[in-house]
């Protein structure tokens, strides 16, 4: 049991546990969360990425399977779980999943903070989903420098948003920074829950454009993103998702166990 109800199911990809949730369940889990305030708990939103950079990095993986909730944000997490009889009919998709929870959440005076983007990028979100969700209470938004913080700088940083006095910490600074960002400190955050959702911060942002409804449901959301940013991202898919694909296919079939 996870909480409010919600039962605990999972299964594993490449050394990885996987929440067989849906958006409603994690909403549930995140309401009830809230609710209570026993610990700050962390939310890994992650998919085909996520669990390459785990294969690569022991330490990751660690981080990963610590996490409260690992959802499958990818297609392909969502058709390997199928596979071992898990009752996926859809993906946890970071952008969805974000703006259904201020949804939930804008009639119940939850606090917000809005944790990445460039420059003016959590500003935007903010204004947008205000917008969106009239009553959303947004109780601060930061966007850090892209390089490492210094000690001071990351003391004032939970400073300001223990200060913000926050319910659910967003953070958008992409895998594996925002999940590494997540664990470390989840235990100095007055919050309930930490939500690493990456791409959501640009897209809801109006910064970056959305993929198709019928390319994110049909597993071609990569293709639409190595368009965009193919500098970026051609090692991730090209590389690491033929790998991915080989790899799941001998856990899967009992060839490998990670």
């Amino acid at each position: 049991m996870i909480g409010n109800g919600v039962r605990r199911s999972c299964f594993q990809v490449l050394g990885v546990r996987v929440d067989a949730v849906q958006i409603q369940d994690v909403c549930r889990i995140l309401e009830h969360w809230i609710q209570r305030r026993h610990r700050c708990r962390y939310v890994a939103v992650t998919g085909m990425h996520g669990m390459m950079e785990a294969r690569h990095d022991p330490s990751f993986r660690a981080i990963l399977n610590s996490a409260d909730l690992v959802v499958p944000d990818g297609m392909p997490l969502v058709w390997l779980g199928r596979l071992r009889g898990m009752d996926l009919p859809r993906r946890v998709y970071g952008p969805e999943l974000m703006l259904s929870v201020c949804q939930q959440t804008s009639a119940s005076g939850s606090r917000h903070f809005l944790l990445g983007g460039a420059p003016g990028v959590s500003e935007r979100l903010a204004s947008a989903l205000q917008n969106k969700f009239p009553g959303l209470r947004i109780a601060g938004t930061c966007s850090p420098p892209f390089r490492p913080l210094t000690k001071e700088e990351d003391e004032e940083l939970v400073a300001s948003i223990n200060r913000a006095s926050p319910d659910v910490v967003w953070v958008g600074l992409g895998t594996p920074k925002q999940e590494r960002w997540m664990y470390q400190h989840r235990d100095h955050l007055n919050a309930a829950v930490i939500l690493g959702v990456g791409a959501a911060f640009d897209i809801h942002s109006g910064t970056k454009k959305q993929a198709p409804s019928w390319m994110r449901e049909g597993g071609l959301e990569w293709l639409f993103r190595l368009f965009q940013e193919p500098r970026r991202l051609w090692w991730r898919y090209l590389v690491y998702g033929p790998k991915f694909v080989l790899l799941a296919a001998l856990e899967l079939f009992g060839l490998r166990r990670f």
